[in-house]
């Protein structure tokens, strides 16, 4: 089974780690969606991975196996938001990183105006000032389904689900077309 205490790690790293294209790629997405370090950007290129080897699996089987499988992968990916509601295996295998980034919790709650940067959502996030769905959730790597989108806000006990509060008047400042672009 394995010891508790030494976890196995949930990403891979690069094969050409020192590559310049990659480095300046990775600088570039890291910057966009304020993530903390690289272990963040690999764990998620590990899921999408995850999901692609899966579909391009699943194109090579027939049956009543891969219809199986198939319905379960697709409609996990349209209520997480990854896919339109009408995706086939073939928008799986066109995901790509930025996809999986735009449903994080960090990212979503940004693009909802509640922080004005990514690196403010996160501080807000991880000190929990944010909640879903009536729970503070302090994980700014959670993948956000879509169906819970419209329920995220100020936490109750927060100092800032007062409209008074210094970073509130910030981002009531802000035009709304800033806000959600």
């Amino acid at each position: 089974m394995g010891d508790p205490k030494k976890r196995k790690k949930k990403f891979e790293t690069p094969r050409y780690a020192w590559r310049k294209d990659t480095l300046d790629a990775e600088l570039k997405i890291l910057g966009q969606y304020g993530l903390r370090n690289k272990h963040e950007l690999w764990r998620t290129h590990a899921i999408l991975s995850k999901y692609r080897g899966l579909a391009r699996s699943l194109l090579a089987k027939t049956g009543e196996e891969k219809i199986l499988v198939e319905e379960k992968m697709l409609s996990r990916l349209k209520g997480l938001g990854v896919i339109p509601r009408d995706g086939t295996l073939d928008d799986v295998l066109d995901l790509s990183i930025e996809d999986f980034l735009e449903r994080r919790f960090q990212t979503v709650v940004q693009r909802l105006g509640l922080a004005k940067t990514s690196q403010q959502s996160r501080q807000l996030i991880t000190h929990g000032h944010i909640q879903v769905d009536g729970r503070i959730v302090t994980s700014p790597s959670f993948i956000l389904p879509k169906s819970l989108e419209d329920k995220v806000g100020y936490a109750v006990d927060s100092p800032l689900s007062k409209i008074e509060h210094p970073i509130r008047r910030e981002l009531s400042a802000i035009p709304t077309a800033v806000k959600h672009s």
